[in-house]
């Protein structure tokens, strides 16, 4: 059954201008019974103003009468002879104006580094046509000459959320199993040569070096010392 276009306000008013039940009216207005009695009792939405379900066409006067006769009746809304609104037909999402000379770029970056994607994947993420995909991939495209591969989530036509999911659905489609990288789980010891290559190689202390260079000293003193001994006997 149809719900009245503003529940509440309807709810409102067939609670101050008729002596239907809660559930009578919650039933018509789409809402739980105690919602009802809460607006009822002001305890929720005491600034709402009733909305009039017979003025807005919703309700007859006399359907609300039958019903205020037998509470095990319940209200039927009147049969609207308006359009209903049409829903939107799926197809490629919308993309701002200024998102839409991206959309190549986006394209040629999907079908270089990812393509295990289907082309209607790729509508679905950047948001294009099939047509415009065959023309990238076949550079018959308007544009080819300056397309440039470029990562739709850099450019802001999908998430990475979005991408990630829409390859990995790809790759179990196609039975293609990710290589797992090996990571060192922090508990696992390290291989010894890993180790030994961490370790930063030991310096010539300061010390040891400066006395090197006082015994070469001594030693040279003493040799010139002994040269003038024999040179002067």
């Amino acid at each position: 059954m149809a719900q009245p276009l503003m529940p509440k306000a309807t709810a409102v008013w067939l609670i101050d201008n008729t002596v239907l039940t809660f559930d009578q009216i919650a039933d018509f207005c789409g809402l739980h019974s105690l919602e009802v009695q809460a607006l009822a009792d002001g305890d929720v939405g005491s600034r709402i103003h009733g909305s009039n379900p017979i003025a807005q066409n919703e309700l007859s006067e006399e359907e609300i009468k039958r019903c205020e006769g037998d509470t095990k009746l319940r209200l039927v809304a009147k049969t609207s002879n308006l359009p209903q609104p049409k829903k939107r037909s799926k197809g490629p999402k919308y993309t701002p104006v200024s998102k839409r000379g991206d959309k190549p770029d986006a394209i040629a970056f999907l079908l270089k580094n990812h393509s295990v994607l289907s082309d209607a994947q790729i509508v679905k993420l950047v948001g294009t046509t099939k047509n415009t995909i065959n023309a990238v991939r076949d550079r018959t495209h308007a544009n080819t000459a300056n397309i440039k591969a470029k990562d739709p989530v850099t450019l802001g036509l999908c998430s990475q959320t979005e991408l990630n999911a829409a390859v990995a659905k790809a790759n179990k489609k196609a039975g293609i199993v990710p290589e797992e990288t090996p990571t060192n789980s922090g508990n696992e010891p390290m291989a010894q040569d890993s180790v030994l290559a961490s370790k930063p190689e030991a310096s010539e202390s300061p010390v040891d070096t400066g006395m090197e260079a006082l015994a070469a000293e001594a030693a040279n003193f003493s040799s010139r010392k002994d040269k003038d001994a024999q040179n002067n006997g």
